[in-house]
This record gives C-alpha cells, structure tokens and sequence, in this order.
C-alpha cells in the first residue's frame, strides 16, 4: 500500500510539474494581431514578411497573425474597441486627427484613441509618376499634353489629381479612363502616355511596366516637394529597369502602432526585433530598405515606453515630442 501510495504521490507530483512546463511554454508565445490593409496588397504582403521576420526573431515566442483591413481608417477605429495586444498600420496624420475627434473621427470618437502608441516605421507610400519613352528623368512639365492615368479612389488617385492641380498641368493632360491594373498593358500599347500609382518602393506595377516597356519617372524640385507639403523621398538609381538617377519624389509615412494595452515587455521586444531583423527584410523585400530611424520624426502621438527603451538603448535619436 506504501509503495502505491507513495508512486502515486510521485505520478501526481510528476503530472503537476508537466502541467506547470505546458502552461509556461504557453505564457512564453505571446499572439498579436496585425491588422494590415487589403488582401493581394503590396502593405499586406508586408505584413506577412513582418510576421514571418518577428517569429524567426524571437524564436518563435511572438506570433504575429495578419488580418486583413479595409484601410486606414478601419485599422484607428479598431484601435479604440480591440483588447490585448493589438498592432495597426495607418499614416500617422489619422492618429492625429482620431485623438483631436475630427475628419473621419469626428462622427465615432473615443477617450482610448488617446491610448495609441507608435511602435516603428514600416514603408512609406511613395509616389511614382511613369511616363513612356526613353528618357530616364524627367520634370513634372514633362505630363504636359500627355494622356495620364490616374485610376480611382486611391491614395495615389488622389495626391496625383492634386498635384496636376497645384502646378497647373489640370488643363494640358488628358485624364485616361481606366483602371490602374491595366496600367502597364496599356502603356506599353500605346493607350496611355502615362500613369500616377503610389507604394513602397520597388512598386510591383512599375518593375512590370519597365520590364516590358521604356519609361521614365518624373523627378521634382525640393522646391516643388515642400509645396505639396508631403515628405521627400528619394527612389535610388537602379530600383526600375532603365532608370539610372535618383529620382526625387514625395511619399506618405506609414507606421505601426499598437495601444497601452500591450504591454512594456512586449512592445520592446518586438519593436528590437523589427530593426534587428530589418537588414535580412530588405534582402527578401527590397521596400524595407528604405525604412530607417529617420522616420520617426513623421510620427504623431506618443511612442510606446517599451518601443522609447530600445531607441534608448540603441542610442537612435527620438524626437522630444514624441516620449
């Protein structure tokens, strides 16, 4: 009777220790999700690579599940109504306007907008002005008399259609009707002389249309840049086929935030991750190169204290407001 009292003792005490090691390794992966943009996108995509890059980083102890979005606007509104550890991508301007209750946020505001934190910068959408021919680099006057593309509803559709605006070229082109996904068809047929799509760059619509066609991109003056009011950017020489300058462009920043309901642990850790696994994103995906510590200044609200430790730590340079 000892002996099984005594190996029941020891199965018991043996189950309880298999229990105590099953519900630690269950504490140790930690599940977030991103909420991204719309399936088939080039920023869905780079959710995907992100999940992949932070589950190779932490070995597996953070997951990140990708969950698609119908823009921006969803993923800030998410924010205010989603429990736990959440993480969102949207231009920093609708955290902006989500907090102050305007614009789109005006109709449905929330106190817990206050609590969005800002983690780290992801790829900005970047503005890509393709003209057909052989001329590399060309000015903005160069769209006069051409037939351009827009397409519709886009951001791109919509900074495009203001620029023609701002500089006066409204007037001296012709705007093409069709959509953006038969843009590089219907350059390369003659159709169109042009087209205006925005994303990170290399753009996969714009690598399809110089692989198949001569283009050019148009490249503005800093003088031309600060009138738009958007940030510089710069598209290296060599990042589309014939292309052999740096073209000079506007982009708009693109950030990952998360709410003060993630914890401390947690936003440094993945925040460390990210930049510590940046180089190997960008020898995969060439977009995430240009992400650098320099685009934090483009944040507004506060960044998460467990993302300001690693900057901390790492010694990059943090803009005063944002802490």
């Amino acid at each position: 009777m000892r002996n099984k009292a005594g190996w029941r003792a020891w199965a018991a005490g043996g189950a309880l220790v298999a229990a105590a090691v099953i519900a630690g390794g269950a504490q140790a992966e930690t599940r977030i999700t991103y909420k991204s943009a719309k399936a088939g996108t080039s920023y869905y995509q780079m959710g995907v690579e992100l999940s992949e890059a932070i589950k190779q980083g932490t070995d597996g102890d953070v997951i990140l599940t990708v969950e698609e979005s119908q823009g921006s606007v969803q993923n800030v509104m998410e924010a205010a109504v989603r429990p736990g550890s959440f993480i969102f991508t949207t231009p920093p301007a609708l955290v902006g306007l989500a907090q102050a209750g305007k614009g789109a946020f005006e109709k449905r505001p929330s106190e817990k907008f206050k609590d969005v934190r800002a983690l780290f910068p992801i790829p900005s959408l970047t503005m890509h002005f393709v003209i057909a021919g052989d001329e590399a680099v060309l000015p903005l006057s160069a769209l006069e008399g051409k037939s351009v593309l827009l397409g519709k509803g886009s951001f791109g559709a919509r900074e495009g259609e203001k620029y023609l605006e701002l500089f006066d070229l409204k007037d001296k082109v012709t705007i093409a009707n069709a959509e953006l996904g038969n843009a590089a068809d219907a350059l390369k047929n003659g159709q169109i002389d042009a087209f205006v799509t925005s994303g990170s760059f290399p753009a996969p619509n714009v690598v399809e249309t110089a692989a198949s066609a001569d283009i050019g991109l148009v490249s503005m003056t800093d003088e031309e840049v600060e009138k738009t009011g958007r940030t510089r950017a710069v598209i290296p020489a060599g990042t589309y086929a014939g292309v052999d300058e740096d073209v000079v462009t506007t982009s708009l920043p693109v950030i990952a935030y998360t709410t003060t309901a993630m914890d401390a642990d947690t936003a440094y850790l993945v925040t460390k991750t990210f930049w510590e696994e940046k180089a190997r994103l960008s020898e995969t995906a060439p977009w995430w190169k240009a992400v650098s510590p320099e685009l934090l200044s483009e944040v507004e609200g506060k960044l998460h204290e467990g993302a300001l430790r690693y900057y901390e730590e790492a010694g990059i340079d943090v803009p005063e407001q944002l802490k």
